[in-house]
């Protein structure tokens, strides 16, 4: 099992910047892939960004490409999302995904393994 825990979200204003953080914990040595999803009150979630194990390909949504980041440091089993030029569509509960043998593009929340709680990012205008 892997224990997945984001943190870094909160209330932020449009055109601001946040950086959130995953941690993970337990058998990390069996996930590859890691990805960004995020959820608004009263939609599906979606997928943000992913990022494959050696970090030489990352992948993201067109709503967030140009303006989010993903990176991730394996000696510290954490991955990070640098969000930029934040927009109110931002807001959502951001969650870290890992997937065993999951592609680092998979959209679809059914083919990721573990997920964390999730983490609250409010962008106001």
């Amino acid at each position: 099992q892997v224990q997945l825990i984001e943190s870094g979200g909160g209330l932020v204003q449009a055109g601001d910047s946040l950086r959130l953080s995953c941690a993970a914990s337990g058998r990390t040595d069996t996930v590859r892939a890691k990805a960004w999803f995020r959820q608004a009150p009263g939609k599906e979630r979606e997928f943000v960004g992913g990022i494959n194990w050696s970090a030489t390909s990352t992948y993201y949504s067109d709503s967030v490409k140009g303006r989010f980041t993903i990176s991730r440091d394996n000696r510290k089993n954490t991955v990070h999302l640098q969000m930029m030029q934040l927009k109110p569509e931002d807001t959502a509960v951001y969650y870290c995904a890992a997937g065993e043998w999951t592609a680092a593009w998979t959209t679809s929340t059914d083919n990721w393994n573990y997920w964390g709680p999730g983490t609250q990012v409010t962008v106001s205008s």
